[in-house]
């Protein structure tokens, strides 16, 4: 007992030894990646730190005050703080708490630096380089702020994938800031949001789902195989397979993208003529389990 104790502590302080380096090279690419990229580009990349940018050069300006990243992006952040400790979990909204005050600071502390003069390439590796960055910090459950809580209560509540509509957000932020100070940049600037949602729909699927259909001679033990997998149930279909004539079992089930793969392969071990048909669910209503923030 005492070493299955061991063994699980073990697990655990690696699991939070992970969580707490994935945050903060999230943080620090944050907030080389403002300092470098997007003050180089002039660019406003949506968001809190699209609202915080934006501030802070209607006040340099219109009235040549500089005020320092953080004194605007941790202030911002205080009722999506709040949300996060009410509905997302303690110790999620802990570890994002830190990612916000280490990305502000950094965002200060960090020297501008021109790495290219091009804006789309500032575009295109701002918003990679943005995306990757939020994706670590959202897959060891954590997250940058801002929108980010907000993305996330929608996808708990309401089970929806809301990257996109943050994406329409941020395009109204940006038209906000065309206005102000050009659309060149503005335009520019959706391009660089867009390029962030699309890496962080890539590397981060949790709020994802999957329908698996999968024909086996080995039911009972794929069954069993996708709950100790996912944590989800599956429903068991029978039927006739029209080539040979026979009785086939099929199992229905739904599971989250990220899951997918290590499902799969779990399922060849088992049964490796089993057939698959895994495809994206856009939407589901009733039951469905979620894997807690904490």
């Amino acid at each position: 007992m005492n070493g299955v104790e061991s063994s699980e502590k073990k697990r655990r302080m690696n699991k939070e030894l992970k969580r707490f380096l994935f945050s903060t090279l999230g943080a620090l690419m944050v907030g080389f990646n403002i300092k470098t990229l997007v003050r180089a580009g002039g660019l406003f990349p949506g968001g809190f730190a699209g609202i915080t940018i934006l501030i802070q050069q209607i006040f340099q300006t219109y009235m040549d005050i500089a005020i320092p990243y953080t004194l605007i992006y941790i202030p911002l952040n205080l009722i999506p703080i709040y949300i996060g400790f009410k509905y997302l979990g303690k110790k999620f909204t802990l570890y994002s708490v830190y990612v916000i005050v280490l990305g502000s600071i950094m965002t200060d502390l960090f020297p501008t630096i021109n790495v290219t003069g091009d804006v789309l390439l500032i575009c295109i590796f701002g918003g990679i380089i943005n995306g990757t960055a939020i994706s670590l910090c959202l897959m060891v459950g954590a997250s940058g702020g801002g929108t980010d809580f907000i993305s996330i209560y929608f996808s708990e509540k309401k089970g929806i994938d809301a990257w996109n509509y943050i994406f329409l957000a941020n395009v109204c932020i940006l038209i906000t800031a065309g206005i102000l100070f050009g659309f060149d940049r503005a335009l520019y600037s959706i391009i660089f949001q867009f390029c962030t949602t699309q890496i962080i729909q890539t590397l981060f699927k949790r709020y994802q789902k999957h329908t698996m259909l999968i024909i086996t001679e080995h039911s009972q033990e794929v069954y069993e195989k996708i709950r100790e997998v996912t944590h989800h149930d599956a429903t068991l279909f029978r039927g006739i397979g029209c080539f040979e004539g026979v009785e086939r079992e099929m199992l229905y089930s739904v599971v989250g993208s990220e899951e997918v793969d290590r499902l799969i392969n779990a399922i060849k071990e088992i049964d490796p003529k089993a057939f698959i048909n895994s495809f994206k669910t856009e939407q589901i209503n009733g039951r469905f389990y979620k894997r807690p923030n904490d």
